[in-house]
């Protein structure tokens, strides 16, 4: 795990403890949202960085403070507005935001209450704040991907064209997954007419349209399927070489050491997360007492990740950073590991 992923699971457990103890917007800054702020790599106890009620006379409105500005070499470029962490961010009233943004240079904007960080940008019409967050992350409950989005915003990487570029292709792959769902659920007339003028002859008329709209529905299904299907194709192969499979570590331990049911499944879903990357001939599993390691090309040199499995109660799946040092993470079912594809494409790229 990253340094910077360690960070966001500290704030996650700070959010969780906040949500218990925390009544106060004050309360929420401390314990939650100065972390944040420091985990993004600004410090906290600089005002040349971090300016906490930053004061900007916006028009008739004066003495009006936003909660904090964040300085990047002497520039402004993030206003942050908390809110308390009681208060959910969809009934949150955020107009200084808004004012604030269209007056000064900063071109992000976060809207937090110690759970939900909402980020803005001016996407929609220049120096104008949208009025939707183009990225959200909730630090009670996230996924992996999102801590990779998240880390744009870090101080050392900052670059405000990089991260409108990926939130401009953030908004374009939301709306087309919202298109894409509303198809599969019941296809339009203009979306049932694109596929028609591909594939029949002639005028799309009415009697035409009825019974092409229950095939093209049919159609959607049967792709999804199909997809699914090759994924778990890949997934729960079984012609696995010996020599690559599940195997044993060394032959002295072949009495000792049983590749169980649950390793060689695990093994499986690990080869076919590496399937995107490798082809799957190169991921080889060796079994040992304590646990089984996954490696590229059977070289211990090129580890991919361990499954620690041997315990009674808990089952761990031990991950490689870019230094080779293993963090274990608790999982309850083997369908977890999905959970942590990124670092094992990662691992994987490492070796190619």
């Amino acid at each position: 795990m990253s340094d910077f992923a360690q960070k966001v699971n500290e704030l996650s457990r700070r959010s969780r403890h906040a949500s218990q103890h925390a009544l106060t917007e004050e309360a929420t800054k401390t314990s939650v949202v100065l972390p944040l702020i420091q985990a993004f790599g600004f410090d906290p106890f600089n005002l040349e960085e971090v300016v906490p009620e930053y004061v900007a006379d916006v028009g008739l409105k004066k003495g009006e403070k936003i909660d904090f500005a964040l300085n990047i070499n002497g520039v402004l470029s993030v206003l942050i507005e908390v809110k308390p962490i009681t208060m959910p961010l969809g009934s949150a009233q955020y107009s200084q935001l808004f004012r604030y943004f269209a007056t000064k240079e900063a071109k992000l904007a976060v809207l937090t209450n110690g759970r939900e960080i909402w980020f803005f940008s001016d996407m929609d019409e220049p120096n104008r704040m949208d009025k939707k967050p183009f990225f959200t992350f909730d630090l009670q409950s996230y996924a992996e991907s999102e801590v990779a989005d998240l880390a744009r915003f870090q101080k050392t990487t900052f670059s405000i064209t990089a991260i409108r570029e990926a939130a401009s292709n953030l908004r374009f792959a939301k709306a087309a997954a919202s298109y894409i769902k509303k198809q599969l659920e019941a296809p339009d007339d203009d979306f049932v007419r694109l596929i028609g003028k591909q594939i029949v002859e002639g005028s799309l008329t009415k009697a035409v349209m009825e019974p092409l709209r229950l095939a093209v529905q049919g159609a959607l299904d049967l792709v999804i399927r199909d997809r699914i299907q090759d994924k778990l194709s890949v997934a729960f192969r079984t012609d696995i070489p010996a020599e690559t499979g599940a195997t044993k570590a060394d032959t002295a331990e072949a009495s000792d050491v049983v590749t169980t049911d649950e390793e060689s499944q695990a093994f499986m879903i690990v080869r076919a997360i590496a399937a995107k990357t490798i082809d799957v001939e190169r991921v080889t599993l060796r079994d040992a007492k304590s646990y089984c390691s996954i490696f590229v090309d059977d070289n211990n040199r090129k580890p991919i990740c361990r499954l620690y499995f041997n315990g009674k109660s808990a089952k761990f799946l031990g991950l490689f950073d870019e230094n080779k040092v293993e963090v274990k993470e608790p999982i309850e079912r083997l369908s977890d590991i999905y959970r942590y594809s990124s670092n094992i494409e990662r691992a994987v790229k490492a070796y190619i």
